[in-house]
């Protein structure tokens, strides 16, 4: 499993305790789905701005958000490559407002990131949350996600 943690922002430290976490969030998410142990994923830290323009550009949205997600696998059209479906995609994560939703939600801020790993990483998967139930099951895989990780709130 391949998780390629970059760091495009400069307002809040990265160390190494917070890419392990990561790493072992998406690692988790993954293999909980059956996924292959070949399967990549980019995960990229950035700031309100950059993801504010993300937002904007492939949502529509001009205001900043949480997490993006882009999976390489999604829509009608699967890649012919076999190994091109070990690359799942991008989850690009605001540390800013990671920062701001932790203390927000009175959990740690390596809490809030690794949930919003999770989270990007079911979007990646093939999850979503436009109906209610969609949004129970996808919340129901995140915690016991984070739950076999022992991150708790």
């Amino acid at each position: 499993m391949a998780v390629l943690v970059s760091n495009l922002q400069e307002e809040i430290t990265v160390d190494e305790q917070l890419i392990k976490i990561v790493e072992d969030v998406v690692t988790e998410s993954i293999k909980s789905e059956g996924y292959s142990s070949e399967a990549e994923v980019s995960l990229i830290f950035v700031d309100d701005d950059y993801i504010q323009s993300l937002n904007a550009e492939y949502r529509g949205l001009d205001k900043p958000t949480d997490v993006l997600s882009f999976a390489l696998n999604e829509g009608e059209e699967m890649p012919e490559e076999e190994e091109a479906e070990d690359l799942l995609g991008d989850i690009v994560i605001s540390l800013p407002t990671a920062r701001r939703q932790a203390e927000e939600y009175a959990h740690s801020f390596q809490r809030e990131v690794a949930y919003l790993t999770a989270h990007g990483s079911l979007h990646l998967l093939g999850y979503d949350h436009q109906t209610d139930e969609d949004r129970q099951v996808m919340r129901e895989k995140e915690e016991g996600i984070l739950g076999r990780l022992g991150i708790t709130r």
